[in-house]
């Protein structure tokens, strides 16, 4: 049998950037490289492991046997053991049989740089490198433009193994996926796919949020190429793509990160920072150098390697405090005695710089649900740096409010209009996410009071109002057509649903609010701005009534939005507007017909010369039942 035989594809650059902490191209050097040395083909493999006393690669091709590859370590401290093993190429499985020199320990450990991994619950590496030709360039020339945050963002969130089954309960693969989902969100007219963690993770149950392949697309739904396919049909179609990435914390499984060379190399080696008690799984030592390159690295590789538009970053509130989830004298304060971790935040500002220097077009998106300031500044002004935020209290007190009988609502307006006072502190993308709909809180749909009808018709206004909300907008699936159970992971979304006309009548509603928001520029040229939004009247709680303006650049475009928070039509309603002259015109009511709704008509009066709500003329409209109007 071959032997190992000294290789590198290391410099001496290379290993000063990646003991600073600088080198976020690690993909490309660590993990496994089929090439070609001296005329004879191989693959080439490199771990960092410097607690180890050995490290050999074990595989079907060796049986298992740890004497019969041993890699070699470098000179240079690194802690990188590596060598070029012949006649072991693309598709072979493998792992690191790793001796340590802490107390004997004896790891057998999965590639942390594997690009492809075996299907769960089996645990190895795979050998992969396979060519795919890209078909995006169109895209890729102009995403810059349609990234921007003065575009749309209306954002469709994809949990791919149940989206949609086969046969029964079979995954669609990436393939599947590529034709079906790319036709289904371009039909219903969303600017973007988010999809739940792809990168490999063994338990179906965390949904994808406990990594144990950061480098690898899941082998749940095909090959990487197949995902590449998938990203890349997305892509031709004018669909941009974010992934959820979860640098917060690891699970424990023997195969993954923990304890890695029989030492703490990934996670923090004190319990108090290194150990997440609401998730029991590890967390990050964020202030070690090498485990920053390894993050920023995994970071850069989807964007560059996949194409990938935008990530949202998971759980950034436990990255960023030291107490998070902790009672008092489980945790130990900063320097400066409070609880920021600010390891954390420096790796947080460098992994946005990172992304943003790197790569043009795209976004980086904070899931965080504490008051921190700064998420959404840059770097330079002393942010955090990410592109937006998932605004979280907006989400909270909306739904709160909406599933009171509207009889109480007029008592409860505060929770609605109390989002204006710091809608502009961040650039917010408003969540309705798959959180909303698991662990008993209910589908969207039943959390709306009042019998059938009413619920469809607040769940229709929550839609409305949302998309009308300064900000970015994002549904999790089967929200769009009123999904009526709970997300369950195992099992297909109710597409049978769409057989029945109130279902099927959300669904174009929402169809036809992602077209209208794409239309109106009022609604995301100044989404991040206070300039974009004016109220004029949010003090009518007796009626339950909110009327405001959004605005663009440009004045022609501004629109004007009325909302009906309960059941009770409201006929001759008084609205004054900053309108010399003109026709107001209906561009889009919720209780249509087609909708779902009573057809009930605004009725729009001539603009007269009656002062109201501080301006010289108004007009009088009928608000249809809990309904959202808008008009121009």
């Amino acid at each position: 049998m071959a032997k190992v035989i000294v290789h590198s594809l290391f410099t001496d650059f290379d290993i000063d950037l990646f003991k600073g902490g600088k080198h976020f191209r690690l993909y490309d050097k660590l993990g496994s490289h089929p090439l070609e040395v001296a005329g004879v083909k191989g693959t080439y493999f490199a771990v960092w492991a410097p607690t180890a006393r050995s490290v050999s690669v074990v595989g079907n091709f060796n049986d298992w046997n740890d004497s019969a590859h041993l890699l070699n370590v470098r000179w240079d401290s690194s802690g990188i053991w590596e060598g070029f093993i012949p006649d072991v190429g693309h598709g072979e499985i493998y792992k690191y049989k790793i001796y340590s020199n802490n107390h004997g320990a004896v790891t057998e450990k999965a590639d942390p740089f594997a690009r492809y991994c075996e299907h769960p619950p089996n645990t190895a590496s795979i050998i992969w490198e396979a060519d795919y030709k890209w078909k995006d360039k169109k895209w890729m020339g102009y995403r810059a433009e349609k990234n921007g945050l003065d575009r749309p963002y209306s954002v469709y969130e994809v949990h791919l193994g149940s989206w949609k089954k086969k046969n029964g309960n079979e995954f669609l693969s990436y393939a599947d996926l590529a034709k079906e989902l790319t036709e289904y969100v371009k039909d219903m007219g969303f600017t973007h796919v988010e999809f739940m963690p792809i990168m490999e993770y063994p338990y179906d149950p965390s949904w994808g949020y406990q990594l144990t392949g950061y480098f690898a697309p899941t082998s749940r739904f095909g090959e990487p190429e197949g995902f590449k396919l998938l990203v890349d049909t997305l892509h031709q179609n004018d669909i941009g793509v974010i992934l959820d990435w979860v640098p917060s914390h690891f699970p424990e499984d023997a195969h993954g990160l923990g304890f890695f060379d029989g030492s703490h190399l990934y996670e923090h080696p004190d319990r108090r920072k290194g150990y997440h008690p609401d998730w029991k799984s590890l967390i990050f030592n964020y202030g070690r150098n090498e485990v920053r390159a390894f993050l920023i690295s995994n970071a850069l590789f989807w964007l560059d390697q996949f194409h990938v538009d935008g990530l949202r970053v998971d759980a950034v509130a436990s990255m960023l405090y030291l107490d998070y989830s902790r009672e008092e004298g489980e945790w130990e304060p900063n320097m400066y005695g409070n609880n920021e971790n600010l390891e954390a935040m420096s790796f947080i500002r460098e992994m946005n710089e990172a992304v943003y220097s790197n790569f043009s077009g795209v976004q980086t998106i904070a899931e965080e649900s504490t008051a921190f300031t700064g998420v959404s500044k840059p770097v330079n002004l002393g942010g955090l740096g990410f592109g937006m935020k998932w605004m979280m209290g907006w989400m909270h007190d909306t739904l709160e409010y909406f599933k009171k009988e509207p009889v109480y609502r007029k008592h409860h307006q505060n929770d609605l209009t109390f989002s204006m006072t710091y809608a502009f502190t961040e650039n917010f993308m408003l969540p309705f996410s798959h959180d909303e709909v698991v662990y008993g809180k209910q589908s969207l749909l039943y959390r709306m009071p009042g019998d059938e009808w009413q619920r469809f018709a607040n769940l229709r206004l929550l839609y409305g109002y949302m998309f009308t909300h300064p900000g970015a907008n994002l549904i999790f699936m089967g929200g769009e057509f009123g999904q009526t159970s709970e997300w369950n992971f195992q099992q297909s979304l109710d597409w049978h649903l769409l057989q029945y006309e109130v279902h099927s009548g959300t669904q174009q509603m929402v169809k036809d609010l992602n077209a209208f928001y794409k239309t109106h520029p009022a609604l995301y040229e100044k989404q991040f701005s206070p300039e974009g939004f004016q109220w004029i009247d949010y003090g009518d709680h007796e009626n339950s009534v909110l009327t405001y303006i959004r605005k663009g650049h440009d004045t022609k475009n501004d629109i004007y939005v009325v909302l009906n928070l309960t059941p009770v039509p409201r006929e001759n309603y008084r609205i004054g507007l900053p309108k010399k002259s003109g026709t107001m015109k209906e561009l889009f009511n919720s209780d249509e017909k087609k909708y779902g709704g009573s057809g009930m008509s605004s009725n729009i009066s001539k603009l007269a010369k009656k002062p109201w709500h501080g301006h010289e003329k108004s007009i009088e409209i009928t608000i249809p039942p809990l309904s959202i109007v808008i008009f121009q």
